[in-house]
C-alpha cells in the first residue's frame, strides 16, 4: 500500500495515525496538490489528499472511507465500533473534528487573501464554526478519559489530529486556554507513538 499525502494535512495525520495504530505498513509518499508537478490527479479526480493506493492498484480516497477500510482490513485493535450505537457515536465525534479542521482551514485561505479581497462576513461565518465545534468537543468530553466511551477510538483520533492542526496553523486561538480538557486530551495523545511519529 501507498499513502499520498502531505506532512501538514490533518486528514493525511488521521490516516496516518490509524495506520502505526493497527500496525499497518505503508509507504508514504508527500505530493501536494494545486502545484503543477502534483500527480494526485491520477489517483483522485477531485485532486485531494489523502489517496490510499492499494497492492492492486485500486484507491481509496477521503480520510473516512479510507480509515474505515483500513480498520476493516485488520480487525485487530478495533477503532470503529462494531455495535450501532457506538459505531454512530465515534463517526459523529469524527464528523464534528473533520468539519471544525474543514472551517479553520477556510478561515486561515481566507485570511491568506490580500485584505482587499478577503470577507469579513466569510470570516465571522467560518470562526462561528470552530467555536462552537470546540465547545461541543468540550462539552461532550467533559471529565471523561476518552471521547466516546472508556477506550481509545477513532473518534480520539480525528480530535487530536484537529486540535494539532489548530495548533500549527491558527497558533493565536486560545482553545487550550478555554477548554482545558480539550488540552489535557490533546497531550494525552501526543504522548502515543502514532501521534509522535506523524507530528508536522
Amino acid at each position: 500500500m501507498k499513502l499520498i499525502g502531505t506532512v501538514t494535512s490533518p486528514y493525511t495525520r488521521k490516516v496516518r495515525v490509524v495506520l502505526g495504530e493497527k500496525r499497518m505498513e505503508c509507504e508514504f509518499i508527500t505530493d501536494t496538490p494545486n502545484t503543477p508537478d502534483s500527480a494526485v490527479t491520477r489517483y483522485n479526480p477531485l485532486g485531494k489528499i489523502p489517496v490510499l493506493v492499494l497492492d492492486d492498484e485500486n484507491t481509496i480516497f477521503d480520510s473516512r472511507v479510507i480509515v474505515e477500510h483500513l480498520d476493516n482490513a485488520s480487525p485487530g485493535n478495533r477503532l470503529i465500533p462494531e455495535e450501532k450505537r457506538p459505531r454512530i457515536q465515534v463517526r459523529r465525534w469524527e464528523a464534528l473534528a473533520d468539519g471544525c479542521t474543514d472551517a479553520a482551514i477556510a478561515l486561515v485561505n481566507e485570511k491568506r487573501k490580500p485584505a482587499e479581497q478577503q470577507s469579513s462576513e466569510w470570516i465571522i461565518r467560518q470562526q462561528g464554526k470552530v467555536d462552537r465545534s470546540l465547545q461541543a468537543m468540550a462539552d461532550e468530553l467533559a471529565a471523561k478519559p476518552w471521547c466516546a466511551g472508556d477506550f481509545f477510538t477513532l473518534a480520539d483520533i480525528a480530535v487530536g489530529c484537529c486540535l494539532g492542526w489548530l495548533e500549527l496553523r491558527v497558533p493565536d486561538l486560545p482553545w487550550r486556554r478555554n477548554h482545558p480538557n480539550l488540552a489535557r486530551l490533546a497531550d494525552k495523545l501526543a504522548q502515543r507513538p502514532s501521534f509522535k511519529d506523524s507530528a508536522p
